[in-house]
């Protein structure tokens, strides 16, 4: 018995760098796609509750004017403080339950506006407009 599972443990640490070296990484190996949808259990129930109830409806209040680009949205908020710490922890939370989001976070030049840029790969952008309901809140 022992033996079995010393032979099986050198397979299971040979065969993964053999089998590393010997190929070409695929796509599938060097990115993983996760599924255009929001896994809200990815949260606990207290900060679902907070990110969904409480931040994301603070922040549409918030949105002074959103930018359409090829990829996604912009959202233009107010550069205070009280704004930037309700997104950047709405940002946090939103990472965990839609990872196939891109988040960037931008302060424009001379006291400028903060921007909220939301993007990712080909389908991001029509999930955005879908979930943020953006047909009807321009």
């Amino acid at each position: 018995m022992k033996k079995i599972f010393q032979f099986i443990t050198a397979i299971a640490i040979v065969v993964p760098i053999v089998d590393s070296a010997s190929s070409e990484p695929s796509s599938s190996q060097t990115e993983h796609a996760s599924p255009f949808a929001c896994n809200a259990m990815a949260l606990s129930p207290e900060v679902r509750k907070r990110h969904f109830e409480e931040l994301g409806p603070a922040l549409l209040k918030l949105k002074k004017s959103i930018r359409e680009l090829p990829d996604g949205y912009e959202f233009e908020l107010p550069a205070d403080n009280k704004t930037y710490q309700l997104l950047t922890e709405w940002a946090f939370q939103e990472r965990l339950c839609c990872p196939f989001f891109d988040i960037d976070l931008h302060f424009d030049r001379e006291r400028g506006p903060l921007w909220l840029r939301l993007t990712g790969r080909p389908g991001t952008k029509e999930f955005i407009k879908e979930e943020f309901d953006l047909a009807n809140s321009r």
